[in-house]
This record gives C-alpha cells, structure tokens and sequence, in this order.
C-alpha cells in the first residue's frame, strides 16, 4: 500500500513538473513571438536600411545632433506630408479655410501655460531643436530656414484670421492670394531646411516638396498618410496616448504604434 501511494505521488509530481515545462516552453514561444513582432521583418530589412542611433552614420554631428536628429526626422515628414497633403487643398477651398485657422490656434486656459498650437508643435519645435544642436554653420542655415516658414505661416494666419468653420463670411479675393503665396514660401523654407538637413547627415532621407502641380514627384503615398492619420484619430478617441502632445517621445519610444495599432513608423518613413 506504501509503495502504492508512493508512485501515485510521484506520477503526480511528474505530471506536475511535465505541465510547468509545457507553460515554460509556451511562454518563451510567446515571448519570442511578440519580441520579434516589435521588429521590421527581414523582408522589409532587406529592403530598405533602418538608420539607427547605433548604426554609426552620423560620426561627424556632434552627438546632441545626432539623438535630435533620429527623434525628429519622421514627426518633421509627416508634418511636409500634411503639409501637402492637407493644408494645400484646403487652402484652395475656401469653405476649409475655419479648419486652417485652427491649426494657429493656441490654448490658453491657464495665463503664461498656454500649449502650442499645430503649426508650432509640428513644424517650429522640431525645427527649433534641430537647429540649436546643429554645428553653427548648418544652425544659422536652418535657423534662416525657419524664420522664413515662421514668416510665411504668419501671412496665412493673417489671410485667416476670424474665419470659423460654423460662421460664413465674406472674404477679401486679396486674402486668397496671400495665403497661397504664404504657402508657397513655406514649402520653400521647409525644402530649405530639409536641404540642410539631408547634407550635414549625409542620409539624404528627408524628402522635400514639390510644387501642387508636380505632387507625384514628391514620391510619399496620400493614401498611406491618411490611413496614418485616421488611426491616429482612433487611437486618441479610444483614450490613447496624448500624441499631438509629443510626436517625438513617442515616436522614438515606439509606445504610439504598440498601444494604439498605428502602422509602423519606420515603415512609413522610407516610403
């Protein structure tokens, strides 16, 4: 009865141990799964080169320059890409033009707190950064470049002003000629910064903007950048992540596309 009760225990203790190995392996079969999700596959690797902070492309920027530059390289394409994509055609139609004036809209619920408004967070900052960490040569090319688009989306918001999505008015025919002369001189201040751009890294990544008309040379998918958009869109309204509060944090940490499903970034980038 002893000897009984004694293989029962260990028949037990041997399934036991046999089930604790199965959970083991399934995990580690798991975890394999998801760590190698949170890479590009091979296919896509061996299509296009990923520059990395560890890939040793940047040896001449100083190292400041090197981290902005990574952080800041696909929020700034994605800003030219709505900067062709989006403000573009609604500028030519005139009904939009209460959306614009949104975008040079600045919350001030808290006097000296107030949080950028879309033109500064997406297009300014970034430029902003990028130039103070840049050598001083390439830094006074860049700070030019942006004092120019500073300008520029200044005759916009001008063009603008007052205009509301829920209340017609009439507008000065004067005031659509000034704002498509502001977007014009805008592309060209953001072609100028991405010139300084692509030369002082040597990468060559940052795509500049051609004119409306000559949109196909621009070589980036409209079609890819409002899928981006939309589920970006569906991420907030789902209580994701504050992203138009810091694309670059959360670009370079990869939380926004984990939580919220929005399409790899990389991926977009080299399009």
């Amino acid at each position: 009865m002893l000897l009984l009760r004694t293989q029962t225990s260990l028949s037990a203790e041997s399934a036991d141990i046999s089930r604790r190995q199965i959970l083991l392996r399934t995990g580690s079969i798991v975890a394999s799964s998801v760590l190698i999700s949170s890479f590009p596959s091979t296919a896509y690797a061996n299509e296009v080169k990923i520059n990395t902070s560890s890939d040793g492309n940047l040896p001449d920027l100083p190292p400041e320059a090197s981290r902005s530059y990574l952080q800041y390289r696909i929020p700034l394409q994605i800003a030219a890409d709505f900067f062709i994509f989006e403000l573009q055609p609604k500028l030519a139609n005139v009904d939009d033009w209460g959306e614009i004036n949104v975008l040079f809209q600045t919350n001030n619920a808290r006097a000296g707190q107030g949080s950028p408004n879309k033109i500064e967070r997406d297009f300014t900052n970034p430029m902003r950064i990028l130039g103070l960490s840049m050598p001083p040569d390439e830094a006074d090319e860049m700070r030019a470049a942006q004092f120019k688009f500073e300008s520029a989306m200044q005759k916009i918001s001008k063009a603008v002003s007052g205009i509301r999505r829920d209340l017609p008015v009439e507008i000065d025919p004067s005031a659509v000629g000034k704002a498509k002369d502001g977007w014009e001189e805008g592309r060209l201040a953001l072609n100028d910064f991405f010139t300084v751009l692509n030369r002082v890294t040597g990468l060559n990544e940052m795509k500049v903007l051609p004119k409306p008309d000559e949109i196909e040379k621009y070589g980036r998918s409209e079609r890819r950048y409002f899928e981006l958009m939309k589920k970006t869109k569906l991420c907030q309204n789902r209580g994701g992540p504050a992203l138009a509060q810091g694309w670059g944090q959360l670009m370079i940490s990869g939380y926004m596309q984990d939580s919220c499903g929005i399409p790899d970034l990389d991926k977009y980038f080299y399009q």
